[in-house]
């Protein structure tokens, strides 16, 4: 009982130097309530948001509460009605002791926007306690001798109310010796002093039995009782002498447990056992008894707690010394406690604001206090946080702060803050306290998506298959959330001709682009278009990239032979002179491939012919040439099969059949007739008009030097002396075709017809027909060149 009532009283002078604080801190316009202690958890004390001006609906939409100066949850606010409620059982004398009036300072905080209102709540005393000795038994020595009138002091009994429900009264139970006197020490305190009204005699009566009664002013009132044991000694006429009446020691607070303090020393001048002293606490509380410990015998103070200068500053011991004779004497003994740096600052977080938006500014993130129970230096705090930061410290009161952003904050650039509150007080050694806030910074709308490349090149072959992925855009947003979730889309195509929409399409998730249709390199070859990124903030922002999508070529088309025609009525015969050499330049297989790349370069091979060894084709670029010398024995007529490769995976081929005639030489029944010409004439595409006009300037000198060179050809094989001798074969024979061709394989070219006429006595030039298959448009573009050869059948060379 005695350690929990110290604790009680501790706790108490606590509270007490807290109430102090908060009654220094109030304003003018703290509100004042009072309510009964020990009333029932839940009484309404007052409508506080009345009291204040505020509207109910208010409280709520504010986050409006109440706080205590002590950080205990004493009281509560009813957001409903705005009334203040008790949270608990209030005990005045576990809160405020014996200090009077006990009062619990609290504040209400409303935020959004931040109000505080100081108000303060007085705690009456109810006569819930009644007065209690320390002593259950009090034993005083007199001597017979002593005169009638003496007092004696007697140890006094504690009543924890105040007021007129503290301690009044003192009475003693009926006896013949004492009656009670009641003696006022000046400060609020009485103290019963026992008055001798009849000599006693030891030999009488050696012993007397009283009963000390304590009564206070409650109604009904209460009362506490003591025994009083009085011996009646013998004669003992000089009492103990201390050699000052006053004896101050100042001590520090973390003293340990059981350090001596001082020594009281008193003198008896008596001898034997009336000059032997004992020392005692007198008047003692209890928190004393439990504080200090005082030898009987030598008069040693010892420190038998620990002391909390916090709790309480000074303790005043009132010491009493008692020799054998029953006489004793009385002097005060003054402890000072001197305060150590031993409490570290304290942060008390009113409101928090733990998310705020990367736009605002000036925006408020926490409201808190600090404090120190220590006293001077010890007591006095800084506050402060990192210097990196974009925040600051503003002091709103006495010790109360707030934690501001200075600035917009960029989520983009950190989306979360580590502060750091640290509180550090002025003493030896200095201590501190640190508090951390994270601080998360929500996102806004304030970054387009951007694409990973400004233009994307995609390829892919031709005859695909549809829906085919081809490749993928990726952007990316550096917001959060629905901020950050990217939308892609198909713009309008640069070219309005080019039809989107039926070539590709795109997943609007993920960016993923697919080809609708299969594709055609030889019908399109490369398109562009624009892709759109669009966020799904509100407003929402985009970006967009340019794509270009490349159509591999892939083998798809065979080698296509343009001479000689193989769909013709009549087959064209090739005209070889017997007295050709090895090498003579038969005829050139042309051809054209409508692939690009590799998949065109062609290749020429001889698969089949009436004679082998005979001929030969040139690989490269097709042209058919003696492989030997003719002779007389050699066949008139030849049929060559040529195969045309080209060189794709797989490669493709087609074949053409040659017809070759063997003559002596070339006269005129070999010509075709003259009417044959118109069935055979052809109207000249616009593209070869200039073509004819040019062979037409150099028809007579082409006709002349063919001439000349049949005649010298077949007189010197004949052995004849003029070229009236060389025989001409009769009948008509199949004119001749000029390539005009810049590589041999005629990639974009055109062949002509040459053949000589016959009928008139006179050679003429044949009017040259184009042969012109049907291919693509693309294979037929490029112009013929003004320096391009022209090489015929017969092995001429026309620059």
């Amino acid at each position: 009982m005695e350690i929990r009532g110290a604790l009680v009283l501790r706790k108490r002078q606590v509270l007490i130097i807290f109430v102090l604080l908060g009654l220094s801190q109030a304003g003018p316009e703290t509100v004042h309530y009072s309510v009964a202690e020990e009333r029932e958890t839940g009484s309404v004390v007052a409508n506080l948001a009345r009291d204040l001006g505020l509207e109910v609906e208010e409280l709520s939409s504010r986050e409006a509460r109440v706080v205590c100066d002590d950080n205990e949850k004493h009281l509560h606010l009813d957001l409903l009605t705005g009334d203040l409620l008790l949270n608990e059982k209030l005990d005045r004398e576990e809160l405020c002791d014996s200090t009077e009036p006990c009062v619990l300072h609290f504040q209400m905080v409303l935020e959004n926007p931040l109000q505080f209102f100081r108000a303060e709540l007085h705690i009456k005393d109810i006569n819930d306690h009644s007065p209690t000795f320390l002593d259950k038994e009090i034993v005083i020595k007199i001597s017979e001798s002593t005169i009638i009138g003496t007092t004696f002091l007697m140890e006094s009994a504690q009543d924890l109310d105040v007021g007129s429900n503290s301690l009044q009264n003192y009475t003693v139970s009926p006896n013949s010796h004492f009656h009670i006197k009641i003696q006022d020490s000046g400060d609020g305190k009485i103290y019963p002093e026992l008055v001798l009204h009849r000599a006693l005699d030891h030999e009488e009566e050696p012993e007397l039995r009283l009963t000390l009664i304590a009564l206070d002013g409650g109604s009904p009132p209460r009362s506490g009782t003591t025994l009083v044991l009085i011996k009646v000694l013998d004669i003992n006429d000089n009492a103990p002498e201390f050699p000052q009446r006053l004896y101050k020691v100042q001590v520090l607070e973390d003293t340990p447990v059981g350090s001596w303090i001082i020594t009281i020393s008193a003198k008896d001048l008596d001898a034997g056992n009336y000059g032997k002293i004992s020392y005692t606490f007198f008047h003692a509380s209890e928190d004393i008894r439990k504080t200090f410990e005082i030898n009987p015998l030598s008069g040693e103070v010892h420190l038998r707690s620990h002391l909390d200068f916090e709790a309480i500053q000074s303790h005043i011991i009132n010491i009493q010394a008692t020799d054998g004779g029953g006489l004793s004497e009385e002097c005060t003994l003054l402890v000072k406690v001197i305060d150590i740096n031993d409490n570290p600052p304290e942060v008390t977080m009113s409101s928090i604001t733990k998310i705020i938006p990367e736009n605002a500014s000036e925006t408020l993130v926490a409201l808190f206090s600090v404090r120190d129970q220590d006293a001077g230096e010890n007591g006095r705090v800084v506050c402060s946080i990192q210097d990196d930061l974009p925040f600051f410290l503003k002091r709103t009161f006495k010790n109360f702060f707030t934690l501001v952003a200075e600035k917009a904050l960029d989520r983009e650039e950190r989306a979360e803050y580590n502060v750091t509150i640290t509180v550090t007080d002025m003493g030896t050694p200095r201590l501190k306290t640190e508090h951390n806030i994270t601080v998360l910074v929500s996102d806004v709308n304030d970054n387009a998506p951007a694409f990973t490349q400004t233009s994307y090149t995609l390829s892919v072959r031709e005859n695909n298959s549809p829906a085919l992925h081809i490749g993928s855009v990726r952007a990316t947003d550096r917001d959060a959330g629905a901020n950050a979730q990217v939308t892609y889309s198909l713009l309008p195509p640069l070219d309005p001709h080019v039809p989107l929409a039926s070539l590709v399409s795109i997943n609007p998730d993920n960016g993923h682009l697919f080809a609708l249709r299969s594709l055609d390199y030889e019908a399109l070859r490369a398109f562009e278009f624009r892709v759109g990124a669009a966020d799904r903030g509100s407003p929402a922002l985009s970006s967009q990239a340019l794509v270009r999508v490349l159509v591999a070529d892939d083998n798809d088309n065979a080698p296509f032979v343009l001479y000689p025609l193989q769909n013709a009525s009549a087959p064209c015969t090739e005209l070889v002179p017997r007295a050709a050499e090895a090498g003579y330049l038969v005829t050139k297989v042309v051809a054209v491939d409508g692939d690009s790349g590799q998949n065109a370069w062609l290749s020429y091979q001889l698969l089949k012919a009436t004679e082998p060894g005979l001929f030969g084709v040139w690989a490269h670029n097709g042209e058919v040439r003696t492989a030997r010398l003719l002779s007389e024995r050699d066949a008139a007529k030849h049929r060559l099969l040529v195969l045309v490769k080209d060189n794709g995976e797989p490669p493709l081929s087609a074949s053409v059949t040659l017809h070759v005639l063997l003559v002596d030489g070339f006269s005129q029944p070999y010509l075709p007739a003259p009417e044959a010409e118109a069935a055979d004439a052809a109207p000249a595409a616009p593209l070869t008009v200039y073509l004819v006009v040019a062979l037409a300037s150099v028809s007579s000198l082409f006709v002349f030097s063919v001439l000349v060179f049949v005649a010298v050809r077949l007189c010197r094989r004949g052995g004849a002396a003029s070229v009236g001798r060389c025989s001409v074969p009769e009948g008509l024979f199949p004119g001749h075709l000029v390539d005009v061709s810049g590589t041999g394989t005629l990639s974009q070219s055109y062949q002509y017809e040459v053949c000589l006429m016959g009928g008139t006595g006179t050679n003429e030039f044949k009017f040259l027909k184009p042969i012109i298959p049907n291919l693509p448009v693309q294979d037929t573009g490029r112009h013929i060149g003004e320096n391009e050869n022209f090489r015929n059948s017969f092995g001429f060379n026309i620059q």
